[in-house]
């Protein structure tokens, strides 16, 4: 996501009884450096009473803000922060603060008592905010913001977004459970439901120059792909143009698919490889009906710009401080390792095509989940290194080396009861993460 296709509300607010002609300053400070990187509705003009704060509101009520920046330029009341919350209820709220200059006269902006104070107001009424306390150049201060941002553009895209469910998940794999009310309460995110059959009937009559043309793609791209069962393979690339069509109709986001064993014993193919270049366009995709795991997947894919994976963490190495994450053949192509040759290759326990395998790349990684192993909503949110290494085990997987250690992971897993899947996306993307569950109200479990 490029900050500049984030819109930020600015609302500078002030008392005329400090230092106007300091806080003016400090208020063109800040609006020039927000103004080179992001798209700002409202001027840098102070706000001091009731009418200039009604025509602020009004402006950013009108716009397609993704948050709004609420500058204490200098002190005033908690009034005019609360009335401006109470106003636009779904745009996250970020106070900024200004230090105070310590030398030894007057007080000239008091701006951190003027957050203190609408802090207060704010958590009594229930409305989530978070800070800054910096002068107007601070990078540390800046590279914040730029995560709220991206959080709140996040925490809107999720507002009225659909993920398709196909199926239902495995008997026994309570952890794809979906919770239709909560999702839709508590992150906005509806659930399509759609079966099985119906959707196999869709494949088998998939529009044949589709299909061919994507044939023709991974035939340049995967090493064996020419020996794989022809029938088999060529159910996979329509069950592929059949996703990308639904997806496309329902305007769906992401899906979510039960992938086994129907796929196997009523379209004789897997699914695996339809998921891959799926996910591989950025629209994520799940294996056993997991929609907490495609909306994981979806939020990496928009913090990231790149395609997300759901895996499972299959191993660990306790002296060597590493673990596996694995899956049949479902990760996208452009997690492939590039010294490595992508291979077409047949799901290890059913034997059918198509799957693909590689290593992952190596480099920076981010973990997490929207996990419901208490009951309750919560994100988990860990990192660590993918390293470069031979496949594991065939299908697609990598070796990773956690922030925490391979023995604090594998102890979260196990003590907290998390789900077996875990979504990964390349970069460093933690503390967006965290600003993002803030603003949804959930609480965090770091691994």
């Amino acid at each position: 996501m490029k900050p500049t296709d984030i819109r930020i509300g600015f609302a500078p607010i002030a008392r005329p009884t400090f230092d106007l002609d300091l806080a003016n300053g400090m208020t063109a400070q800040l609006h020039a450096r927000l103004a080179q990187r992001y798209d700002v509705l409202g001027s840098r003009e102070l706000i001091m009473d009731g009418a200039a704060i009604d025509a602020r509101i009004a402006e950013l009520a009108a716009a397609d803000i993704d948050m709004t920046v609420m500058l204490q330029a200098s002190f005033a009341d908690s009034t005019m922060i609360l009335q401006l919350a109470r106003a636009l209820p779904a745009t996250p709220l970020l106070l900024w603060a200004l230090p105070e200059a310590r030398v030894s006269g007057r007080l000239r902006i008091n701006s951190f008592c003027g957050i203190n104070l609408a802090g207060h107001g704010l958590r009594r009424a229930g409305i989530g905010y978070d800070y800054i306390y910096a002068a107007p150049d601070d990078e540390a201060a800046h590279r914040k913001l730029r995560d709220f941002a991206i959080a709140a553009r996040v925490r809107k895209q999720l507002a009225g977004t659909r993920i398709g469910r196909l199926g239902e998940h495995p008997d026994g794999f309570d952890t794809c459970r979906v919770s239709h009310a909560a999702l839709k309460s508590q992150l906005g995110v509806d659930v399509a439901q759609f079966e099985l059959a119906p959707f196999f009937a869709r494949a088998r009559a998939a529009d044949q120059q589709k299909v061919a043309a994507v044939r023709a793609a991974l035939e340049a791209r995967l090493a064996g792909f020419d020996v794989m069962e022809p029938e088999a393979t060529h159910g996979t690339l329509s069950a592929y143009v059949a996703l990308d069509e639904l997806a496309s109709e329902e305007k769906l986001s992401g899906m979510a698919v039960r992938c086994w064993p129907e796929f196997f014993t009523d379209l004789g193919c897997s699914a695996c490889g339809a998921m891959s270049l799926l996910s591989d366009t950025m629209t994520p995709a799940s294996c056993e009906a997991d929609v907490n795991g495609t909306i994981t997947q979806l939020i990496l894919g928009w913090i990231s710009g790149q395609p997300a994976f759901g895996a499972d963490v299959v191993d660990f190495d306790i002296e060597a401080d590493e673990a596996v994450l694995w899956h049949c053949g479902l990760a996208p192509l452009s997690m492939a390792d590039p010294d490595a040759q992508p291979e077409a290759t047949i799901h290890s326990n059913r034997r059918k095509p198509l799957l693909m395998q590689f290593p992952l790349k190596p480099g920076r990684v981010t973990i997490a989940r929207l996990s419901e192993a208490t009951g309750e909503f919560r994100l988990v949110i860990g990192g660590g290194e993918m390293l470069k290494a031979p496949p594991a085990f065939t299908g697609t997987s990598g070796r990773i080396r956690f922030d925490s250690g391979a023995v604090a992971v594998m102890d979260a897993i196990m003590r907290e009861g998390l789900e077996h899947h875990i979504s990964l996306s390349y970069g460093d993307h933690q503390d967006v993460l965290e600003a993002l569950a803030r603003m949804l109200g959930l609480s965090v479990l770091r691994l």
